[in-house]
C-alpha cells in the first residue's frame, strides 16, 4: 500500500487564491451578480493603462462582458472591450487583491502580492489619465479603524453618508 510522504509544514501546497476566485465567480453568476475583480497593477500584469489609478484596476470579469476567460491557477485571461476597443487582458492570479459582486458587494479581500510588487506600488507605472479618460465607476474602499477600547462606553454610530454621486452602491472594505 503506497501512502503519500507526511506533509512538512514548508510544504503548504498550492495557493488556495485561484480556486477562491473560482468559487466565488460561479458564485456570482449562480446567483445572477456581476463578478467584479480589484487587481494590483505592475509590469506584469496586462490592462489598459489609461484606466489604472493609484496602481489598482477593477475589472468585470462576467461572462457578457468577456470573451474567451479562462479563470487558471496562475493567470485570468480574457478579452474585453474598454470604450469600444478589443483589449487582451492578463492578471497573475496572485495580483488580484479582491473579487466581489457588483450588486451588494459580497466577496473576499486577498492580501497584496509580494513585496517586490509593493515595492513598486510607491512608483507609480503610469501618468494619471486625463479626467475625460478616466473610468466613472470604480472602486471605492472604506478605511479600516482601529480596534477600540474595550473599557471605553459603546454608542451606535450613525450611519455614514454615501457619496452624493453614487447612493446605494455597494462598497468594498477591505480588512487586514
Amino acid at each position: 500500500m503506497n501512502t503519500p510522504p507526511p506533509a512538512s509544514p514548508d510544504n503548504q501546497g498550492s495557493s488556495t487564491r485561484p480556486y477562491l476566485i473560482r468559487a466565488l465567480h460561479d458564485w456570482c453568476t449562480d446567483n445572477g451578480f456581476t463578478p467584479y475583480v480589484a487587481v494590483f497593477v505592475d509590469a506584469s500584469v496586462q490592462v489598459p493603462a489609461e484606466y489604472v489609478k493609484n496602481n489598482e484596476i477593477v475589472l468585470n470579469v462576467g461572462f457578457e462582458a468577456t470573451s474567451g476567460l479562462k479563470l487558471g491557477n496562475d493567470f485570468i485571461e480574457f478579452k474585453a472591450r474598454f470604450g469600444g476597443v478589443a483589449r487582451e487582458i492578463i492578471v497573475p492570479v496572485d495580483h488580484v487583491v479582491a473579487i466581489y459582486a457588483r450588486e451588494n458587494g459580497q466577496g473576499m479581500a486577498f492580501p497584496m502580492p509580494s513585496a517586490e510588487a509593493a515595492a513598486a506600488e510607491s512608483q507609480p507605472l503610469v501618468a494619471p489619465p486625463p479626467a475625460a479618460a478616466r473610468p466613472t465607476a470604480g472602486l471605492r474602499l472604506a478605511s479600516v479603524e482601529p480596534a477600540a477600547d474595550p473599557d471605553a462606553p459603546t454608542e451606535p454610530e450613525p450611519p455614514a453618508p454615501s457619496s452624493p454621486g453614487a447612493p446605494g452602491r455597494p462598497a468594498l472594505k477591505r480588512i487586514k
